[in-house]
């Protein structure tokens, strides 16, 4: 049953952060059978994604809204036992990338190097530098104008190496799980522990803020680092996208 809990705040952090980002945009839509955020001018959020599961009958509105909102990637959380990604397959969608849904028990600090500095976005010229930067470590846009709208709701840091800005993070708070996204470094500044670093000040000032469960979405290239850092698995996720005829 822990587990189950586990995959529903893993889940519900990571939807949570996509709704409360396009809100302010009038960007997030809510139907019967899913939900979708659709940001113009930037790469994050752009999802579609499922309370669910669903079936062939949700298909026909679900490829409707994916071909009117151009870039929706889907993500599918293989957690519902009924292989219904088939008919995603089946009907034109294919897998962008994989990722790993993970968790950490948060109650153990971390000893720092103390090489980085992090700044917590709270201005224009901020949101500026930090959404300039992040394409550079994840090759898509995180709008600055986000950044601006979600001050109160998220967390955005920019991280520094010598005074340069080198590296990104974001945290969103439900319940007592932070949700730790957006870990990145840019090419020039990776293979010096940099990004390891950067979820060690994270996860540290989660037990700062009492919170008792780190949870995040694992890419292939991360996913080394956070189990080295003690984080397990829970799931998979497959983001699909829309094939180009």
């Amino acid at each position: 049953m822990e587990k189950v809990k586990l995959i529903k705040d893993n889940i519900d952090n990571l939807t949570g952060f996509w709704k409360t980002a396009g809100i302010p945009f009038l960007s997030y839509h809510k139907k019967d059978a899913f939900e979708y955020c659709k940001i113009n001018h930037s790469g994050w959020p752009n999802k579609l994604w499922f309370r669910e599961d669903f079936t062939a009958e949700t298909l026909v509105e679900i490829i409707e809204t994916v071909q009117s909102n151009s870039d929706l990637v889907i993500p599918y959380w293989n957690i519902f036992e009924s292989n219904s990604n088939e008919f995603l397959e089946q009907n034109g969608f294919e897998i962008k990338s994989e990722q790993v849904g993970m968790f950490l028990k948060l109650d153990q600090k971390f000893e720092l190097q103390n090489k980085l500095t992090y700044k917590k976005v709270s201005n224009e010229e901020e949101a500026k530098i930090w959404s300039e930067l992040y394409p550079k470590a994840f090759g898509y846009v995180i709008s600055k104008e986000i950044l601006v709208q979600d001050y109160e709701n998220a967390s955005f840091y920019l991280v520094s190496f010598q005074q340069e800005p080198i590296g990104t993070f974001m945290l969103y708070q439900t319940g007592n799980t932070i949700g730790i996204h957006g870990v990145g470094v840019i090419p020039e500044m990776r293979r010096k522990g940099f990004a390891e670093e950067i979820m060690k000040f994270a996860i540290n000032l989660a037990i700062d803020s009492n919170l008792e469960y780190a949870q995040l979405q694992a890419s292939v290239m991360g996913k080394d680092i956070y189990t080295r850092l003690g984080f397990e698995d829970l799931f998979v996720i497959r983001n699909y996208v829309l094939k180009n005829e």
